[in-house]
């Protein structure tokens, strides 16, 4: 694509690298089959290559952003299926992560959608700050229809139709020390993982140091920065990376780490691109790269270093592949391939590569677009008949079980269970082994 940014412009090294981007789409169109807004608008503006001559028009020319070229933009999931089948290695998302930072700066939102913004930056990156609020989100569930019928507070019902009935108890996890690991890894604590899912951080933990793995939590670690990141808090998300690049470099500069492994992979696209946010930084542009480098999803990492000794359960997997982690990262065949060692019968649905309609807080701030998403996942992991579904993002599990009514884990729970771990608390209802 031809592009005509002046040499003041190209100066900003953000605005150079989304005009690198720009530059190398060819109009193929072949984006707009596996996009999930195009599959359900129908939209040219609502697919990747229509966003692509949105945001070119609004960075070429140093636009303020209008209304319109913003909801397009809003509506992009992040799931970057688009970079999958793009036969040019366009690089859709460091372009609308750009865009999101520069309408961020330079559109002025209704106070209604800034509030809102606020609201979620301030509350989901803490998790005590997230645990208070599910506490407090039964009171609104009387009041979710009436939210609904007033625009400005959309977002708040889609935010309490999201919590879960019971908060679950925190998990208390002491990794052991080992005197002669076979690696060391630092486990990502992560934010709303450990309030939503805190069974997942317990599970992790005893299998790596099943296979042998000593497991550390790095000391001053926080909120990977992704739920920022995507909302265009660039500052904040920048922040964020900072203070976990410190944290994981005193790990790596002390005793060494062999892996960043991380369970929620959401958090995990993010963190291998800290070398692409931090590389205009010369205080942290090499340690983020090396941070980056070392960032793993656990079925990435345990993929390669491999399972201790399985008992098979005998159960049948319906696998929901997390889009961060198919497109995002292009970790495609270890979370089936270990489900299969571990004696599961792993099925894939239909459309796996659509996205279920999660994707950080897209499913408050586009509650509709992303229910139906949500449905439509659903219905196909429904189709599949299985006993459990699996997945590998706390996101993509609340979603999927808010639609689909079905028993939904992590998949590192199920890997847990078959080499010695507990059986997942939602499967309780299955007989005992």
């Amino acid at each position: 694509m031809q592009t005509r940014f002046d040499a003041g412009a190209l100066a900003d090294p953000a605005m150079a690298t989304s005009e690198s981007v720009i530059r190398k789409c060819v109009h193929c169109g072949f984006c707009t089959a596996t996009c999930p807004t195009y599959v359900l608008l129908g939209d040219e503006n609502d697919s990747p290559r229509g966003r692509i001559y949105l945001i070119k028009d609004m960075l070429e020319n140093q636009r303020v952003p209008g209304p319109e070229t913003v909801k397009h933009v809003d509506r992009c999931l992040s799931c970057l299926a688009c970079m999958t089948t793009c036969p040019s290695g366009v690089n859709y998302m460091h372009l609308v992560d750009h865009a999101r930072a520069y309408i961020h700066e330079h559109y002025r939102r209704p106070w209604h959608e800034q509030a809102t913004r606020r609201l979620l930056a301030w509350v989901l990156p803490y998790s005590g700050r997230m645990r208070l609020a599910l506490e407090f989100a039964p009171l609104g569930r009387p009041f979710v229809p009436l939210m609904k019928r007033i625009k400005a507070l959309r977002p708040l019902a889609a935010m309490v139709a999201l919590a879960p009935k019971r908060v679950p108890a925190p998990v208390l996890v002491q990794p052991e020390r080992m005197a002669r690991p076979k690696g060391r890894v630092a486990l990502l604590q992560g934010c709303a993982e450990p309030v939503l899912s805190p069974e997942v951080r317990a599970a992790t933990v005893r299998l790596l140091e099943r296979a042998g793995h000593e497991v550390v939590f790095a000391q001053g670690e926080g909120c990977c920065g992704a739920l920022v990141h995507h909302l265009g808090r660039e500052s904040d998300a920048l922040a964020a990376a900072r203070r976990n690049v410190d944290a994981w470099m005193a790990e790596i500069e002390g005793k060494g780490l062999d892996a960043v492994i991380v369970t929620t992979s959401g958090c995990g696209t993010t963190i291998k691109d800290y070398g692409h946010m931090l590389r205009g930084d010369p205080a942290y542009a090499a340690k983020a790269a090396r941070v980056s480098a070392l960032a793993m999803d656990v079925s990435e990492y345990l993929a390669k270093v491999g399972l201790p000794p399985v008992t098979a359960r005998g159960l049948s997997v319906a696998y929901h592949p997390p889009c961060s982690l198919q497109h995002g990262q292009k970790v495609t065949e270890a979370p089936k391939r270990l489900l299969a060692e571990a004696g599961y019968a792993v099925r894939l649905p239909a459309e796996a590569h659509l996205c279920c309609g999660s994707a950080g807080t897209y499913n408050i701030l586009q509650s509709e677009l992303a229910g139906q998403l949500g449905a439509r996942k659903a219905e196909r992991l429904s189709a599949l008949e299985a006993d459990v579904i699996a997945t590998g993002n706390v996101g993509c599990a609340v979603q999927i079980a808010r639609h689909s009514g079905l028993p939904v884990v992590h998949t590192i729970e199920l890997l847990d269970w078959a080499t010695g771990g507990p059986k997942p608390a939602n499967l309780s209802h299955l007989p005992q082994e």
